[in-house]
């Protein structure tokens, strides 16, 4: 922990809580294939039948592929495999949200979740990060700690794995980083993974399409705006001031709310997108009108919306509620007195335990 808050002062490369990736062909970027494959004895232009397999037929393995030869295949099985992550458990809601427990190769295990809506919306949140280092007062991702990054591979299977779970005429429409961790912590493996998501050689996915959520760290959303993706930006406000923004989110501590707000005025520069600010209501703590109208007076003259997150309880945190819907309705009326664009986030997916890190430390009690 302290070589975390230390290194949150500074730009974000500098973190260092890699693991050595596994040996896949995901974890090679796109560009670099076809080198990789040459050295196997495969011409390049096999790194693109390849990836419409993976990322298009949703092949889980070089079985299917008989447009490679048989020999090729046997060896890339040998010598490159596809996948380092297993599905390990699938939890479905009456909504039909689906929550992944994917087992990593080195025994780790992160959450996916795969959301439908009656749009035709087939939303992937991915996660970033095996725990979290943000130690949120509310969110179970973090009551672990911090183990590592995930690598771009890991950040890739999760949307495959995802996708698979589809019928075959459907597809992944949007990508929401939200997952456990925070990914401007590692954005180097996050950036490249959505390069390849957004490929017209992959799962074509608008990048207008993807959302970033962060807590905000030192250098973290400049170096999101230097990236040059119109990527939607999702900040993680939860508080109305420093004070209190400090007690529920501790690594806030290296970051003002004035220079998380200054960085998102760059973004917004940037990018022209509209930046959204989510709210976990917290009952007694964070949802009073009083609150609201501080939160309203903070976001008066910004093109934002306020995303409204009732509390998704966690067990082991008992002092934490949901407030009641009247109260709900009456902070979020507050915000639109004050002229700012609210909307209260739909709850999905609570009955399998959806808000991030629940079925990761359920998983790990039950194997004690």
């Amino acid at each position: 922990m302290f070589q975390l808050v230390i290194l949150l002062q500074h730009e974000v490369d500098f973190l260092n809580i890699d693991t050595q990736p596994a040996a896949t062909l995901l974890e090679i970027p796109p560009e670099k294939r076809a080198e990789k494959l040459a050295s196997l004895g495969a011409p390049a232009y096999r790194a693109k039948q390849i990836a419409a397999w993976i990322f298009q037929k949703r092949a889980t393995s070089y079985d299917p592929m008989t447009n490679l030869p048989e020999t090729l295949r046997r060896k890339l099985s040998e010598e490159l495999p596809l996948f380092s992550t297993r599905l390990r458990k699938v939890d479905q809601a009456e909504d039909t949200t689906q929550k992944f427990l994917l087992e990593l190769a080195d025994g780790e295990t992160v959450e996916t979740v795969l959301l439908r809506d009656d749009r035709g919306h087939r939303t992937v949140c991915l996660s970033t990060q095996v725990g979290c280092g943000m130690d949120c007062a509310f969110c179970a991702s973090g009551l672990g700690g911090l183990v590592r990054n995930l690598t771009r591979a890991e950040i890739l299977e999760q949307m495959l794995t995802a996708a698979q779970q589809l019928p075959k005429q459907d597809r992944i429409s949007h990508v929401v980083v939200m997952g456990m961790g925070e990914p401007l912590l590692n954005w180097e493996n996050v950036a490249s993974a959505l390069d390849e998501v957004t490929s017209p050689n992959a799962m074509d996915i608008s990048q207008r399409r993807i959302t970033i959520s962060t807590v905000g760290v030192p250098g973290g959303i400049a170096k999101v705006a230097r990236a040059e993706r119109t990527y939607h930006l999702a900040v993680s406000l939860h508080a109305p001031n420093q004070r209190l923004r400090e007690e529920l989110i501790p690594a806030a501590k290296n970051l003002h709310l004035r220079k998380l707000l200054s960085d998102c005025n760059t973004y917004f520069n940037a990018t022209g997108r509209r930046v959204t600010y989510e709210y976990v209501l917290l009952e007694g703590i964070n949802d009073s009108e009083a609150d609201a109208r501080e939160l309203g007076e903070l976001l008066r003259d910004r093109i934002a919306l306020v995303n409204l997150i009732p509390y998704n309880p966690v067990s082991e945190l008992k002092q934490f509620r949901r407030p009641k819907p009247p109260q709900i309705k009456r902070f979020a009326d507050e915000l639109h007195r004050c002229g700012v664009k609210v909307e209260v986030r739909m709850r999905k997916g609570s009955a399998i335990r959806a808000a991030c890190g629940q079925l990761r430390r359920a998983n790990a009690t039950s194997k004690k």
